[in-house]
């Protein structure tokens, strides 16, 4: 592989192995890439297809189990030295490390140390390159937390990582990759876990990365909007191996191979829906519309008592709705807009404190426990992340029957194994992995795992709260296809919460827009999305990155006007 363009990172025909008791696992096989000073280059794929384990290896972050071949070649910052990181000595990574080259998890909650400000964790990258000053190091830290964009940085270089919000931990990460001023930063998913505008935000800010302080970019990623945003060259990986390799707008206009055909082929898409929408309301009963409906929000109000002398929080304020039986209502909006919040008070998890909210005809304002339970069983639940909401003891048959079990439907969960098989088949899962722990599951296979579960009470309402937010485009387009079969042919209503507008308008009927907590616009995806009225639909439409780099661009300039006006970005 040549470095004649002055390549920051040049990985020649890598290959990695990670041993196991199940015996030798070749995760990456063959890989050649490379990026240049100021390149952003997007490494795409599916999970499993190797592209974190070769992101890893620019900075030697494998495990002791990993074997490694080939040549992974780190040119230093000021362009005076090459090291192949392979070959380094563990001292000689930990020079590197920062320096040459620096990396920004995907969840910044797990990367913050939760005991110490983040000044002090930004100042010990620091501190582990050289002598510096207390003095010098909180200087350069609030220097650093200014320029990715953090209010008040004097004050909050002293805060601790639970008083920022989650945008503001993936700025902070950032802020620790940026402090020493490394050639390369490797974003590994950095955007997955953010909500649409909190997203542009980031991308806008990892954009400046690069033309502010020059710094090459390794973004790995399954969302091909963020792709088609901020990268100049993408690299698709399937299987351990690169399988297509192009500038950016190539890629997208005329993909080569099948896989990536099939990758952008799953991208939701706004628009699409419309179609499904009109085709559902088709098949629906006369005088539908007369019916009672499954939940109705009045006035709603739910707040939060102050704690420690702090003023009670206003969590959703006057908002009203309905869902009407069979239908699918689509919650939309940013992070601590008060979707969640109305979900957990559907299900009686979180209190009503004015207005009122009927479920499944239980009026929930003052409603008791005891009172509420036998309407609880008519309501299902999926859940944002499967890996958390099954118990890792029980296998996937145990944890399906157990709503059978606690509301008296089986003894035991082997009693009611036949009803557990016929719904791992509803959700296209074979039988024997009832037998499976949640382990040895898939993501998306886990997920399925967890719609059955939520249908093994034959719900007359689901609730479903980010259900696939982290997962694979081409995993999520399944899940997606399969949520809409058996709500088609189940006929549940449904409180389709999400923060992915595209996701959204392919399922929902209609769509309820949420912004701290009131209700700012409600209507079919044709109406809201089409035809946005409200300045904050705007934004959320067109925060939302299209994979399409042409059509990205306009938008973005639209996303940037919008944010200037509303004071999330400052006045060009």
């Amino acid at each position: 592989m040549t470095t004649a363009r002055e390549d920051v990172v040049a990985i020649d025909d890598l290959s990695v192995a990670f041993a196991t008791d199940a015996g030798t696992i070749a995760a990456v096989q063959g890989v050649s890439l490379s990026v240049a000073a100021g390149e952003v280059l997007a490494v795409v794929g599916e999970s499993g297809s190797g592209k974190t384990v070769t992101a890893r290896s620019i900075l030697g972050l494998l495990p002791e189990t990993a074997t490694t071949r080939g040549a992974v070649l780190l040119r230093s910052r000021d362009g005076a030295e090459q090291h192949d990181v392979v070959t380094l000595s563990r001292r000689q990574l930990g020079e590197v490390r920062g320096r040459d080259a620096a990396m920004v998890f995907q969840e910044p909650s797990t990367a913050l140390n939760p005991v110490y400000p983040v000044g002090w964790q930004i100042a010990e990258g620091l501190r582990a390159h050289g002598r510096i000053s207390r003095k010098e190091a909180r200087a350069r830290a609030i220097d650093v937390l200014r320029r990715v964009g953090i209010p008040d940085p004097e004050e909050r270089v002293d805060h601790y990582p639970h008083q920022f919000s989650g945008g503001q931990k993936q700025r902070i990460v950032i802020a620790q990759a940026l402090v020493l001023d490394p050639g390369v930063i490797i974003a590994d998913e950095p955007t997955t876990a953010l909500d649409v505008t909190v997203q542009a935000e980031i991308l806008d800010l990892l954009r400046r990365c690069r033309d502010e302080f020059g710094a090459a970019i390794v973004l790995i990623t399954h969302n091909m909007g963020v792709v088609a945003d901020l990268a100049d060259r993408v690299a698709v990986m399937y299987q351990g191996r690169v399988v297509e390799q192009a500038d950016v707008r190539t890629l997208f206009s005329a993909p080569r191979e099948p896989y990536t055909q099939q990758l952008l082929a799953s991208v939701p898409r706004l628009g699409e829906g419309r179609a499904r929408a009109e085709e559902r309301a088709s098949r629906r009963p006369a005088g539908w519309t007369d019916a009672a409906p499954v939940v109705e929000a009045r006035d709603l109000r739910i707040v939060y008592p102050g704690r420690l002398r702090r003023p009670d929080f206003v969590a959703v304020d006057g908002v009203s709705f309905a869902i009407r039986p069979g239908e699918v209502l689509g919650l939309v909006g940013e992070s601590g807009s008060g979707k969640t919040t109305i979900g957990r008070a559907i299900a009686g998890l979180t209190k009503v404190t004015g207005g009122s909210l009927q479920v499944l005809g239980a009026e929930m304002n003052g409603v008791r426990e005891k009172a509420f339970r036998p309407v609880r069983r008519r309501i299902g639940f999926v859940f944002q992340d499967p890996a958390s909401s099954f118990n890792p003891l029980l296998t996937i048959a145990e944890a399906v029957a157990e709503p059978l079990v606690v509301n008296d439907r089986a003894d035991d969960p082997r009693a009611a194994r036949g009803r557990v098989d016929e719904l791992l088949e509803a959700v296209q899962l074979p039988r024997s992995f009832g037998d499976r722990f949640p382990h040895e599951l898939s993501g998306g296979q886990r997920q399925r795992a967890s719609l059955a579960r939520s249908l093994a009470l034959d719900p007359e309402l689901l609730i479903a709260d980010e259900p696939t937010s982290a997962l694979d485009v081409s995993v999520q387009a399944r899940v997606l296809e399969l949520f809409a079969e058996l709500q088609r042919e189940l006929g549940f209503a449904c409180l389709f919460i999400s923060h992915d507008l595209a996701v959204v308008d392919l399922l929902a009927d209609r769509i309820a827009v949420l912004h701290r907590g009131r209700l700012v616009e409600e209507g079919t995806g044709a109406e809201v999305l089409g035809a946005p009225g409200h300045p904050y639909t705007q934004r959320l439409l067109a925060s939302l990155p299209v994979p399409d780099p042409e059509e990205q661009a306009r938008r973005r300039a639209t996303w940037q006007a919008l944010a200037q006006v509303e004071g999330v970005l400052p006045a060009s």
